[in-house]
């Protein structure tokens, strides 16, 4: 398995190829950034692919409903090509609460929208649609998928799966039974936040105020149904060296390709978080 960055930060560009910098010097696989309301995740990693050498530089997600995929993927092989080939470019419809409450669109049947937009986006990405870019070979692609339809249209349509707070036990019996159906040896990404800490509950309180709104999302509200949870913040790992490490490798066990470590806590744990990580990633 193999262990990457999640970049949540979103306080400036510097700041995030900073942190795929510090990624790449504890020899992490990948860092992935992330598409809020903030700055472009695409644009980002081609700045970090820039500054830093040879770490896989992800997006996790970019939102499909607002680009077309004529667009995306047209951007999305500029920054492969400009970065030598590390971008894996990961994609996902986003929750009706973006896509209808702030972009203003139809958040209607977003399964079919999601197999439609990579069928066309695979095209594009092949060069045998519009874009022509020759030479140039076109990134994997990753959809964030939870529910058994998504996970089917990713094993399908795209080179496997990019996962947020699902648990070891989601991953090996819901999400690997599911996308391993239709797909040989697809790639299943599991985004985790992780603190190593003495204060478990205090950092997990923390997030819930931070992000717990996400803990009624449709989808995420079904994934922490199955997973007897109430809250995304109950989802953390959290704990001393050896519980979260254990846990990371749980991970492993359950069939995860790759753990895409968020660090939470305050900057001491997160530091901690970090070495652990590198530790891991030397190890796994």
């Amino acid at each position: 398995m193999r262990i990457g960055l999640y970049v949540a930060d979103q306080s400036d560009p510097q700041s995030q190829i900073e942190q795929a910098r510090t990624a790449a010097e504890h020899g992490l696989a990948s860092v992935f950034f992330n598409q809020v309301l903030a700055w472009d995740p695409l644009t980002v990693a081609a700045l970090a692919g820039a500054a830093v050498p040879g770490i896989e530089l992800g997006t996790g997600i970019v939102h499909t409903y607002p680009r077309h995929p004529i667009s995306l993927a047209g951007q999305a092989l500029t920054v492969a090509a400009a970065t030598g080939g590390r971008l894996t470019l990961g994609v996902g419809p986003s929750h009706k609460q973006f896509i209808e409450d702030v972009y203003g669109l139809s958040y209607d049947r977003p399964a079919h929208h999601t197999r439609e937009y990579l069928t066309a986006l695979r095209t594009e990405l092949s060069g045998t649609g519009h874009i022509q870019i020759p030479g140039v070979q076109p990134p994997p692609v990753l959809l964030s998928a939870l529910g058994p339809v998504m996970l089917r249209i990713a094993g399908e349509l795209a080179d496997g799966t990019i996962t947020v707070w699902a648990s070891p036990a989601t991953i090996a019996d819901h999400i690997r039974p599911k996308i391993d159906a239709v797909a040989k040896d697809p790639r299943v990404v599991a985004t985790v936040m992780l603190s190593v800490t003495a204060r478990p509950d205090a950092v997990r309180d923390e997030i819930a105020a931070a992000v717990g709104f996400a803990s009624d999302f449709a989808s995420y509200r079904t994934l922490l149904d199955r997973q007897g949870q109430r809250s995304v913040a109950e989802t953390i790992v959290a704990g001393d060296h050896d519980t979260v490490a254990a846990a990371v490798r749980a991970y492993a066990d359950a069939g995860a390709t790759d753990v895409l470590v968020s660090l939470v806590g305050d900057t001491a744990e997160q530091a901690r978080t970090l070495s652990l990580a590198a530790e891991l990633a030397a190890s796994l």
